[in-house]
């Protein structure tokens, strides 16, 4: 049976959450593994852009964005229901979510992870602009267990790898915030999703698909 191909890079967020969802609609690809320094050609062909996550399909067609794979994982199979589907709004209010996320904590992060990396005199003020996203997420968990509800969602899955970053910048920091902590519900939620076997399934780690062009089934 043929089967898309997945180019991925294991620790990058984006790639993570492409992988955390077909797992979740359970469905299965060739895994080839990358590192950026060295792409193949064969990716570059199917999206010269450069970047990953890639989805090649069996139909030949393309999707190189890593919100687009989610969601066209979830549209073949959605056993979970993480598309919520008996809510009519949920789509787009997941969507808006996400796109917060994308859009301003992303862009915040990554000036954090620098400036933490080169002792930058303004890694406070980039942590408080974090935080502030942070603080929002944990005010959406004070009723339910989710960001959309008592079950997880696409939005908990996209957002996740990039809180996960956000708890490892400053690992200490965020070991000592766990008393008095200001945003004990996001810990709480982050901490389930670490304890789900999905999650570590999703970072196992697979050989380097041009050491050896040999691919890996990834269900």
């Amino acid at each position: 049976m043929t089967l898309p191909i997945l180019y991925s890079l294991r620790r990058c967020p984006y790639c993570i959450r492409a992988r955390l969802a077909l797992l979740l609609a359970q469905q299965p690809v060739m895994l080839r593994d990358v590192v950026t320094k060295n792409l193949p050609d064969e990716l570059l062909l199917a999206s010269p852009k450069g970047t990953v996550p890639v989805l090649v399909c069996t139909d030949s067609s393309v999707i190189d964005e890593s919100l687009d794979i989610m969601v066209w994982a979830l549209k073949q199979s959605d056993p979970s229901n993480m598309l919520l589907s008996a809510h009519p709004d949920a789509f787009q209010a997941m969507m808006e979510l996400i796109n917060r996320n994308d859009t301003e904590f992303v862009v915040s992060l990554d000036k954090y992870k620098i400036a933490s990396r080169y002792h930058h005199k303004d890694v406070v003020d980039y942590r408080e602009q974090c935080v502030r996203f942070i603080s929002y997420l944990d005010k959406r968990l004070t009723k339910h267990n989710y960001f959309l509800g008592n079950q997880p969602s696409l939005a908990d899955y996209a957002i996740l790898p990039f809180i996960s970053q956000f708890s490892r910048v400053d690992r200490s920091s965020y070991l000592k915030s766990g008393v008095n902590t200001p945003y004990p519900n996001l810990q709480r939620w982050l901490t389930a999703h670490y304890q789900n076997p999905l999650y570590s399934k999703a970072m196992t780690k697979y050989p380097l698909w041009l050491d050896n062009r040999e691919e890996c089934l990834f269900e």
